[in-house]
Protein backbone atom coordinates (compact mmCIF):
# COMPACT_ATOMS: atom_id res chain seq x y z
CA UNK A 1 0.00 0.00 0.00
CA UNK A 2 1.37 3.70 -1.09
CA UNK A 3 2.48 5.53 1.70
CA UNK A 4 -0.04 8.22 2.08
CA UNK A 5 2.07 10.98 3.36
CA UNK A 6 5.00 10.51 1.18
CA UNK A 7 2.36 11.08 -2.06
CA UNK A 8 1.77 14.10 0.02
CA UNK A 9 5.09 15.62 0.42
CA UNK A 10 5.90 14.82 -3.40
CA UNK A 11 3.11 16.76 -4.65
CA UNK A 12 3.85 19.46 -1.98
CA UNK A 13 7.80 19.51 -3.68
CA UNK A 14 6.49 19.38 -6.87
CA UNK A 15 4.10 22.74 -6.27
CA UNK A 16 6.72 24.12 -4.84
CA UNK A 17 9.27 23.67 -7.48
CA UNK A 18 7.21 24.84 -10.69
CA UNK A 19 5.25 27.59 -8.37
CA UNK A 20 8.01 30.38 -8.58
CA UNK A 21 8.39 29.78 -12.49
CA UNK A 22 4.90 29.94 -12.97
CA UNK A 23 4.75 32.95 -10.61
CA UNK A 24 7.37 34.30 -13.12
CA UNK A 25 5.66 33.76 -16.32
CA UNK A 26 2.47 35.05 -15.16
CA UNK A 27 4.55 38.59 -13.98
CA UNK A 28 6.73 38.30 -17.41
CA UNK A 29 2.34 38.31 -18.96
CA UNK A 30 1.07 41.44 -16.92
CA UNK A 31 4.20 43.30 -17.55
CA UNK A 32 3.82 42.72 -21.10
CA UNK A 33 0.33 43.40 -21.15
CA UNK A 34 1.27 46.79 -19.06
CA UNK A 35 3.67 47.76 -21.89
CA UNK A 36 1.25 47.19 -24.89
CA UNK A 37 -1.52 48.80 -22.80
CA UNK A 38 0.84 51.54 -22.24
CA UNK A 39 1.74 51.87 -25.91
CA UNK A 40 -1.62 52.25 -27.65
CA UNK A 41 0.06 51.07 -30.10
CA UNK A 42 1.43 47.97 -32.06
CA UNK A 43 4.47 47.04 -30.96
CA UNK A 44 6.99 44.49 -32.52
CA UNK A 45 8.15 41.49 -30.50
CA UNK A 46 11.77 42.74 -30.53
CA UNK A 47 10.77 45.82 -29.27
CA UNK A 48 8.87 44.22 -26.60
CA UNK A 49 11.51 42.05 -25.51
CA UNK A 50 14.18 44.97 -25.09
CA UNK A 51 11.49 47.11 -23.41
CA UNK A 52 10.68 44.37 -20.98
CA UNK A 53 14.82 43.14 -20.92
CA UNK A 54 13.35 38.96 -22.09
CA UNK A 55 15.30 36.95 -24.66
CA UNK A 56 13.50 37.53 -27.82
CA UNK A 57 12.40 33.69 -27.72
CA UNK A 58 10.88 34.27 -24.31
CA UNK A 59 8.91 37.24 -25.40
CA UNK A 60 7.42 35.59 -28.32
CA UNK A 61 6.39 32.89 -26.37
CA UNK A 62 4.53 35.27 -23.84
CA UNK A 63 3.09 37.12 -26.83
CA UNK A 64 1.42 33.55 -28.52
CA UNK A 65 0.15 32.51 -25.18
CA UNK A 66 -1.75 35.93 -23.97
CA UNK A 67 -2.75 36.27 -28.36
CA UNK A 68 -4.19 32.34 -27.88
CA UNK A 69 -6.29 33.27 -24.51
CA UNK A 70 -7.44 36.64 -26.12
CA UNK A 71 -5.32 39.30 -24.04
CA UNK A 72 -3.33 40.08 -27.17
CA UNK A 73 -3.71 39.96 -30.85
CA UNK A 74 -1.87 39.85 -33.87
CA UNK A 75 -1.49 43.23 -36.15
CA UNK A 76 -1.00 43.26 -39.35
CA UNK A 77 2.61 43.28 -39.45
CA UNK A 78 3.07 39.55 -38.48
CA UNK A 79 6.01 40.44 -35.51
CA UNK A 80 4.11 43.26 -34.03
CA UNK A 81 1.28 43.11 -31.15
CA UNK A 82 -1.83 44.73 -30.06
CA UNK A 83 -3.56 44.31 -27.06
CA UNK A 84 -6.82 41.96 -27.57
CA UNK A 85 -10.33 41.64 -26.53
CA UNK A 86 -10.02 39.86 -23.75
CA UNK A 87 -8.11 42.67 -22.03
CA UNK A 88 -10.01 45.21 -23.35
CA UNK A 89 -13.11 43.35 -21.28
CA UNK A 90 -11.36 42.93 -18.28
CA UNK A 91 -10.49 46.56 -18.47
CA UNK A 92 -14.03 47.27 -18.45
CA UNK A 93 -15.17 45.66 -16.32
CA UNK A 94 -12.69 46.60 -13.48
CA UNK A 95 -13.91 50.29 -14.77
CA UNK A 96 -17.81 49.18 -14.46
CA UNK A 97 -17.71 47.25 -11.21
CA UNK A 98 -14.17 47.58 -9.34
CA UNK A 99 -14.22 49.10 -6.12
CA UNK A 100 -13.76 52.65 -7.30
CA UNK A 101 -16.64 52.73 -9.15
CA UNK A 102 -18.52 54.22 -6.21
CA UNK A 103 -16.26 56.96 -5.93
CA UNK A 104 -16.43 58.03 -10.00
CA UNK A 105 -20.58 57.94 -9.20
CA UNK A 106 -20.33 60.06 -6.48
CA UNK A 107 -17.98 62.65 -8.49
CA UNK A 108 -20.74 61.82 -11.39
CA UNK A 109 -23.68 62.66 -9.14
CA UNK A 110 -22.03 66.09 -8.01
CA UNK A 111 -21.29 66.87 -11.34
CA UNK A 112 -25.37 66.26 -12.29
CA UNK A 113 -26.76 68.17 -9.79
CA UNK A 114 -24.38 71.23 -10.30
CA UNK A 115 -25.27 71.36 -14.11
CA UNK A 116 -28.95 70.13 -13.37
CA UNK A 117 -28.38 67.60 -16.48
CA UNK A 118 -27.62 64.25 -17.01
CA UNK A 119 -23.94 63.39 -17.01
CA UNK A 120 -22.48 60.07 -18.63
CA UNK A 121 -18.93 58.00 -17.70
CA UNK A 122 -17.88 56.42 -21.03
CA UNK A 123 -14.93 54.76 -23.17
CA UNK A 124 -14.11 53.11 -25.98
CA UNK A 125 -14.76 49.24 -26.66
CA UNK A 126 -13.88 48.49 -29.88
CA UNK A 127 -15.26 50.98 -32.93
CA UNK A 128 -17.96 52.59 -30.41
CA UNK A 129 -18.63 54.15 -26.90
CA UNK A 130 -19.74 51.92 -24.08
CA UNK A 131 -21.97 53.92 -21.59
CA UNK A 132 -20.16 52.56 -18.28
CA UNK A 133 -21.97 55.06 -15.44
CA UNK A 134 -24.31 57.76 -15.98
CA UNK A 135 -26.78 60.05 -13.47
CA UNK A 136 -29.95 60.80 -15.31
CA UNK A 137 -31.29 64.38 -13.97
CA UNK A 138 -34.89 64.09 -13.83
CA UNK A 139 -36.50 66.23 -15.88
CA UNK A 140 -38.13 67.00 -18.72
CA UNK A 141 -37.31 66.02 -22.32
CA UNK A 142 -34.25 64.10 -21.76
CA UNK A 143 -32.52 61.03 -23.67
CA UNK A 144 -32.64 57.79 -21.74
CA UNK A 145 -29.45 55.70 -21.99
CA UNK A 146 -28.84 52.18 -20.08
CA UNK A 147 -25.62 51.49 -18.81
CA UNK A 148 -23.67 49.26 -20.99
CA UNK A 149 -25.35 50.57 -24.16
CA UNK A 150 -23.18 51.30 -27.22
CA UNK A 151 -23.37 54.56 -29.22
CA UNK A 152 -21.28 55.74 -32.35
CA UNK A 153 -18.28 56.95 -32.30
CA UNK A 154 -18.45 59.97 -34.85
CA UNK A 155 -21.41 61.45 -33.74
CA UNK A 156 -21.25 62.10 -30.19
CA UNK A 157 -18.71 64.21 -28.33
CA UNK A 158 -17.75 61.47 -26.63
CA UNK A 159 -16.61 59.43 -29.37
CA UNK A 160 -14.92 61.68 -31.17
CA UNK A 161 -13.07 63.34 -28.10
CA UNK A 162 -11.89 59.43 -27.72
CA UNK A 163 -10.82 59.09 -31.48
CA UNK A 164 -9.08 62.22 -31.57
CA UNK A 165 -6.93 60.65 -28.80
CA UNK A 166 -6.09 57.75 -30.68
CA UNK A 167 -2.54 57.87 -32.14
CA UNK A 168 -2.57 59.16 -35.44
CA UNK A 169 -2.29 55.76 -37.19
CA UNK A 170 -4.88 54.03 -35.53
CA UNK A 171 -7.63 56.46 -35.84
CA UNK A 172 -7.44 56.98 -39.27
CA UNK A 173 -7.10 53.78 -39.85
CA UNK A 174 -10.45 53.48 -38.00
CA UNK A 175 -12.38 55.72 -39.55
CA UNK A 176 -11.31 54.53 -43.04
CA UNK A 177 -13.36 51.27 -41.94
CA UNK A 178 -16.85 53.13 -40.26
CA UNK A 179 -19.40 53.47 -41.87
CA UNK A 180 -20.51 57.11 -41.20
CA UNK A 181 -24.00 57.09 -41.06
CA UNK A 182 -26.38 59.79 -40.73
CA UNK A 183 -28.06 59.86 -37.89
CA UNK A 184 -29.45 63.87 -38.25
CA UNK A 185 -28.79 66.19 -40.68
CA UNK A 186 -25.77 67.68 -38.51
CA UNK A 187 -23.72 63.95 -38.66
CA UNK A 188 -20.14 64.45 -39.69
CA UNK A 189 -20.23 61.64 -42.81
CA UNK A 190 -17.53 63.01 -44.19
CA UNK A 191 -14.02 61.24 -44.09
CA UNK A 192 -11.87 64.37 -43.91
CA UNK A 193 -14.27 66.56 -42.32
CA UNK A 194 -14.19 64.24 -39.10
CA UNK A 195 -10.29 63.61 -39.24
CA UNK A 196 -9.67 67.22 -39.03
CA UNK A 197 -12.47 67.68 -36.48
CA UNK A 198 -10.32 65.17 -34.12
CA UNK A 199 -7.52 67.60 -34.79
CA UNK A 200 -9.27 70.32 -33.52
CA UNK A 201 -10.96 68.76 -30.96
CA UNK A 202 -7.11 67.01 -29.21
CA UNK A 203 -6.11 70.80 -29.71
CA UNK A 204 -8.96 72.45 -27.91
CA UNK A 205 -9.08 69.49 -25.42
CA UNK A 206 -13.32 68.97 -25.22
CA UNK A 207 -15.49 67.75 -27.79
CA UNK A 208 -19.10 68.76 -28.79
CA UNK A 209 -22.04 66.89 -30.47
CA UNK A 210 -24.74 69.31 -31.73
CA UNK A 211 -27.50 67.56 -32.64
CA UNK A 212 -25.74 65.20 -34.58
CA UNK A 213 -26.59 61.99 -32.51
CA UNK A 214 -29.92 62.87 -31.90
CA UNK A 215 -32.09 66.07 -33.45
CA UNK A 216 -32.73 68.56 -30.51
CA UNK A 217 -29.84 66.99 -28.03
CA UNK A 218 -26.33 68.76 -27.50
CA UNK A 219 -23.58 67.56 -25.52
CA UNK A 220 -20.33 67.93 -24.50
CA UNK A 221 -17.53 65.81 -23.44
CA UNK A 222 -13.81 66.57 -21.50
CA UNK A 223 -11.00 63.41 -21.28
CA UNK A 224 -10.16 61.46 -18.26
CA UNK A 225 -6.65 60.70 -17.89
CA UNK A 226 -5.25 58.09 -15.78
CA UNK A 227 -1.96 58.25 -14.18
CA UNK A 228 -0.20 58.27 -16.97
CA UNK A 229 -1.72 60.95 -18.81
CA UNK A 230 -3.44 58.39 -21.16
CA UNK A 231 -6.93 59.10 -22.05
CA UNK A 232 -9.11 56.51 -20.50
CA UNK A 233 -12.71 57.32 -20.83
CA UNK A 234 -14.69 60.71 -21.01
CA UNK A 235 -16.90 63.18 -18.65
CA UNK A 236 -20.10 64.46 -20.48
CA UNK A 237 -23.15 66.15 -20.10
CA UNK A 238 -26.10 66.17 -22.64
CA UNK A 239 -29.52 68.51 -23.21
CA UNK A 240 -31.86 69.16 -25.31
CA UNK A 241 -30.84 72.56 -27.20
CA UNK A 242 -34.06 74.26 -25.57
CA UNK A 243 -32.60 74.40 -22.14
CA UNK A 244 -29.02 74.19 -22.91
CA UNK A 245 -27.22 76.23 -25.84
CA UNK A 246 -23.92 75.31 -26.86
CA UNK A 247 -21.97 78.32 -25.63
CA UNK A 248 -23.88 77.59 -22.48
CA UNK A 249 -22.80 74.29 -22.63
CA UNK A 250 -19.25 75.41 -23.38
CA UNK A 251 -19.31 78.07 -20.53
CA UNK A 252 -19.71 74.85 -18.09
CA UNK A 253 -16.51 73.33 -19.03
CA UNK A 254 -14.50 74.23 -15.99
CA UNK A 255 -16.87 71.97 -14.03
CA UNK A 256 -16.43 68.97 -16.50
CA UNK A 257 -13.16 69.75 -16.40
CA UNK A 258 -13.06 69.22 -12.29
CA UNK A 259 -15.30 66.23 -12.27
CA UNK A 260 -12.67 64.71 -14.70
CA UNK A 261 -9.57 66.18 -12.38
CA UNK A 262 -11.20 64.20 -9.41
CA UNK A 263 -11.82 61.21 -11.23
CA UNK A 264 -8.07 60.65 -12.43
CA UNK A 265 -7.17 58.66 -9.28
CA UNK A 266 -10.68 56.54 -9.35
CA UNK A 267 -9.69 54.41 -13.19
Amino acid sequence: MKDESTTTSAADAAYEETTPESAGAAERSLRLLDVLAAAGKPMLVDDLAQQLRLPKSTTQRLCSNLAASGFAMRDIEPQAYVVGPAFRDLAESTLRFGPLRSQRHKVLKDLSEQLGETCNFTTLDGAEVIYLDRVEFKRPLRLTIDIGSHVPLHCTSSGKLLLAHMPEPDREALIAQMHLAPMTLNTIVERDTLIAQCQRIREQGYACDNQEFVAGLISIAVPVHDARQQVRATVSVHAPVERLAMDQAIARLPMLRAAASAMVGLI
